[in-house]
């Protein structure tokens, strides 16, 4: 191989590690002349040897070809998002929270002003702009400490089968689900507190509640899924007697189901072995060091009406407290099958929270963040409409998660449904959360998101506990004064109608225009006359399966939209025409071998608190005593 030919484009290339050898030649000379110039003999064939190293290993094409010097743009690169969110990000650009809106979350969590001078940042003109009308006879509102019934109201059962007898005043603005295992113990113990300082509820997440959900008492809602932990037996299936033990537990308020979840609906997912500490393994009921694994689907029930009986039981499980699902609505066909199940079987969730495709804060595949799943807006309305065109709206009540940080953000999914709202990076920035978006990697420098000892000693608290029910109190603050100059009495008096969009530069609409709501029981006594979703889509649900049905002649609409039969689009026609089309025309094969299998890399392992056992006097499915153990509280 001839030697490269010495060219401006080579001495650039080559010039670092050049410029390297060449104060190695120098400082050698000036050791053997004076006897001096051995740190810079030392750290200069330090880096020449580097440099050799480069030119000689093959995995990185820019170090063969930029020795020493392509050093440098990895390091550029591995700082990038710092640098780009402190010096190039505008106030206003959200990646995906923007700088504005961290910093209102900041001021809200440690008391300070949130005022701003000098008029919006925000672009009124711009497509999407949406705005709240004021009134001009504005209320005046006692207080911020707005509630809502969930499961009836006390003496007052919701009616149907198996009802909730446990009914719950909750918070319209509550913690999203975050487990302990993706949260630190210290964030876990800072947002329980938060949540008993401030009166509302704190999710659990699917992890199940852990010691440090117990030490301060705050309300908590137990979230169940796909893994059951905390409440599944040595095989992973669900076990009635462990769940039973937790979910009578006084400090658990609600029990909530989930299906999916807006960071990766129909996804499931894996807790690496090296992350299962002890403690972890012993609140989710799995073993110490074993891959806990998180199906895609539940295996306590494969039918709307299972589901809604697995619902039901759990609630008598439960001492008859709240009983609900949290989803992210994807084919709007197995929605439909879930709300015609609650019409066979008369058995109603007490609660829906409806998850956007925003995402939150657990990490995904780029594909499932990106492009999976309904956002927010879309999925909130639909299931909204879809319990009044059955007539079951009354029964049930709507959460919901997405992006949620603001006062208005929660007015916003008011009138598009909502009765309450969680935040769950919200509430994580309210710690101290700065977005480095290093989450899933062990390493967050807040000591939020990681199991490492070390780290998670940065979060006090002490200090941060105050500050999450700070950032509640002062958004239902801002909220009550949202209200006031809008006429409004109660977040349950927000509607469509008070919410304008700007649509280009001279039309603006109320989002009532936009999306209109259904009348009570229409999907029922007039199916033909509502939009295509529940036209085309409806006659394909069957509450015995999730799949998609062939409905019969008799089964599905007449199509009204066009007396003379023409269509401007290409939008099926019928709901046989949809099943027809939905029809698998691939009977499935073996798969193929394939020589490559995808590997990626583990997470660095977080350090175990205690890596050999977990405290003697503390379990899984023990209660709160009032104190940890002597041992945990020195950790902390």
């Amino acid at each position: 191989m001839s030697a490269p030919t010495l060219t401006a484009s080579n001495t650039v290339r080559y010039s670092t590690l050049g410029l390297c050898v060449l104060v190695m030649i120098l400082s050698l000379f000036s050791m053997i002349a004076f006897g001096r110039g051995g740190l810079w003999f030392l750290a200069s064939g330090l880096l020449v040897a580097l440099g050799v190293y480069d030119l000689r290993q093959t995995r990185h094409a820019i170090l063969r070809n930029y020795p020493l010097l392509g050093h440098m743009r990895f390091a550029l690169e591995f700082i990038r998002p710092e640098i780009r969110q402190y010096f190039i990000e505008s106030d206003t650009e959200a990646q995906p929270f923007s700088r504005a809106q961290r910093s209102v979350v900041y001021q809200r969590s440690k008391g300070e002003p949130d005022n701003r001078p000098f008029g919006t940042q925000l672009d009124v003109g711009a497509e999407g702009y949406e705005w709240v009308n004021h009134s001009m006879s504005p209320t005046k509102i006692e207080s911020h400490d707005f509630r809502i019934w969930i499961g009836g109201q006390p003496g007052v059962p919701n009616p149907g089968t198996q009802p909730c007898t446990q009914p719950y005043s909750a918070s319209v603005f509550n913690v999203s689900a975050m487990s302990f295992g993706a949260l630190s113990a210290n964030a876990i113990l800072a947002l329980n507190q938060g949540a008993k300082i401030g009166g509302f509820a704190h999710d659990t997440g699917e992890g199940s509640i852990s010691q440090y959900h117990r030490l301060h008492g705050g309300d908590l809602i137990w979230q169940i899924a796909s893994g059951y932990f905390g409440c599944r037996d040595a095989d992973g299936k669900f076990s009635p007697e462990r769940f039973a033990k937790q979910a009578l537990e006084p400090q658990v308020k609600m029990i909530e189901l989930k299906l999916s979840q807006g960071a990766k609906p129909g996804h499931g997912g894996v807790l690496p072995g090296a992350k299962v500490t002890p403690e972890i393994a012993a609140t989710r009921g799995v073993p110490v060091g074993v891959d806990c694994i998180s199906p895609s689907a539940h295996s306590s029930f494969s039918t709307p009406v299972g589901l809604l009986r697995f619902l039901a039981e759990l609630r008598r499980l439960s001492g008859g407290k709240p009983t609900g699902l949290k989803l992210c609505i994807g084919h709007p066909w197995e929605w439909f099958a879930i709300a015609k199940a609650m019409l066979e079987t008369d058995i109603t969730p007490d609660f829906i929270v409806v998850d956007g495709a925003e995402g939150g804060t657990g990490a995904a595949p780029v594909e499932f963040v990106d492009h999976v799943g309904t956002p927010l807006q879309e999925g909130l309305r639909l299931v909204h409409n879809t319990l009044i065109g059955i007539g079951l709206r009354e029964r049930v009540k709507l959460g919901c998660a997405g992006k949620v940080v603001t006062a208005f953000d929660v007015v916003r999914m008011l009138a598009l449904g909502a009765d309450w709202c969680n935040s769950a990076r919200g509430y994580m920035m309210a710690l101290g959360c700065i977005q480095a978006q290093t989450c899933h990697t062990g390493r967050c420098p807040t000591g939020v998101t990681t199991q490492d000892p070390l780290r998670q000693k940065a979060l006090v608290v002490a200090d941060k506990a105050p500050r999450v029910a700070q950032f509640h109190a002062n958004t239902l603050h801002a909220l009550k004064e949202l209200l006031q100059a809008a006429g409004l009495n109660h977040p349950d008096d927000v509607t469509s109608h008070h919410i304008v969009r700007r649509i280009d530069d001279t039309e603006v609409r109320l989002l009532s225009t936009l999306m209109p709501r259904l009348e009570h029981g229409a999907i029922l006594n007039d199916l033909a006359h509502q939009p295509n979703v529940f036209r085309l889509y409806w006659p394909l649900a069957s509450s015995h399966s999730f799949a998609p049905q062939h409905p019969a002649a008799g089964d599905t609409p007449p199509d009204l939209r066009d007396s003379r039969g023409v269509h401007k689009t290409r939008t099926p026609s019928s709901a046989r025409e949809v099943a027809q089309e939905l029809k698998s025309s691939h009977p499935p094969e073996p798969p193929p071998e394939t020589p490559v299998n995808p590997e990626q890399a583990s997470s660095p392992a977080a350090t175990p608190v205690s890596p050999t056992e977990v405290p003697t006097d503390w379990g899984a499915s023990d209660t709160g005593k009032g104190a940890a153990p002597a041992e945990t509280q020195d950790r902390l």
